[in-house]
Order: structure tokens, then C-alpha cells, then sequence
């Protein structure tokens, strides 16, 4: 009989949860029935397996911080919306380890849910670079860079792997500026191609 209440969304963050606690890797199927006080094969009624439970948590993540992203750049512009949309990316990543590792794996599932659960982000940040003058394959370059920054440092960050005692969140604002200043520069050089 299935426990009362209990349904796929309740799975999914619940293993999001123990994601964060012990960390992508150690989630098992047997500790997730164990923490829903279930027996393992009533996950089954919810999922398929461990690689759909893993799918499902970097869905999760993308849709939440999604919701955050895009409310954190509500009412700005330009450079401005870019900067908060990373600040938010970020804070959304270093707060939520076990999730975030899990977001990496996007592309391992690209399909329609996943697109579906970034596709205001990327409209967003498409429109704003649009606005800027910056066409859109260039805007596809400077979203992967934007990309590649943010998960490499979220991920450099998450594992304590900056030896430095220098402030990371420091660190993070003078790459941004960095970022900001090359996005200027790639708007800068396409209007003048125009």
C-alpha cells in the first residue's frame, strides 16, 4: 500500500534534500525509501531507477533557480540584469551542493523537460543581450562563457578547492566585473560592425 500523501514531487525533493545533506553520490535508493519511511520498492511506483531520480533532482534545481534568477533580475536592464542573474546563479549553487552537482548533468538529459525547465532563463538572457546590440550567435558564445564561469567557479567553490585565503565572494565580483567589462566590449564591437 503507498504511504498517504506521498507522491513524485515529495520523492524528488525529498532526494533533492538528502542531495544536499550527504551529497549527490551518496543518495541511494534504499536511503530515500528509508527517509520517506517507505520500502525501496515502493519507489518504483515513482520512479524508475537511480538515474531517473538523478534526472529529476537536476530538473529541481534548474526550475528553481530559474524562479530565482529570473526574479532577481525583475526590473533591470542591460549589464545590470546580467550581474544579478549570476549573483543569483551563484547563490543558488553554493547554497544547494548536492543539487547543484546534479544541475551539471544537464546536458546528459537534454530532452524536452529540460529545455522546458531553462527556457525562460535562456529567453531572458537572450533578450537582454539582444537589447545590448549583441546578435544571437554571439549571444550563444557569451552564454556558454557566462556558463563555463559560473559552474566552474560554483564547483570550485562547493569542493573547497581555492587554496587562497583571499575573499572568495571578492573573487567572484572582480570576475564578474571581468565578464561584464567583456560583454561591453563583444556589444561594443557589434554595433559598430552594424
Amino acid at each position: 500500500m503507498a504511504k498517504k500523501g506521498l507522491d513524485k514531487n515529495a520523492v524528488i525533493e525529498r532526494a533533492a534534500a538528502l542531495a544536499n545533506e550527504k551529497g549527490l553520490d551518496n543518495v541511494t535508493l534504499k536511503e530515500l525509501a528509508d527517509s520517506l519511511e517507505i520500502r525501496s520498492p515502493s519507489l518504483y511506483n515513482h520512479i524508475s531507477g537511480l538515474e531517473e531520480l538523478k534526472r529529476e533532482i537536476m530538473l529541481y534545481g534548474w526550475k528553481q533557480a530559474q524562479e530565482k534568477i529570473l526574479r532577481a533580475a525583475e526590473g533591470k536592464n542591460d549589464f545590470e540584469a546580467i550581474r544579478a542573474m549570476c549573483r543569483a546563479f551563484y547563490g543558488y549553487a553554493s547554497e544547494n551542493k548536492g543539487i547543484f552537482s546534479a544541475m551539471l548533468w544537464y546536458n546528459k538529459y537534454a530532452d524536452e523537460g529540460s529545455m522546458e525547465a531553462t527556457s525562460g532563463l535562456f529567453s531572458r538572457v537572450y533578450k537582454v543581450m539582444e537589447e545590448m546590440g549583441i546578435s544571437r550567435e554571439r549571444a550563444e558564445h557569451l552564454i556558454r562563457t557566462l556558463r563555463g564561469f559560473l559552474e566552474g567557479f560554483a564547483l570550485l567553490v562547493n569542493n573547497g578547492a581555492f587554496g587562497h585565503p583571499a575573499d572568495i565572494d571578492e573573487s567572484f565580483e572582480v570576475s564578474l566585473d571581468v565578464l561584464i567589462e567583456g560583454i561591453k566590449a563583444a556589444a561594443k564591437k557589434e554595433r559598430k560592425c552594424v
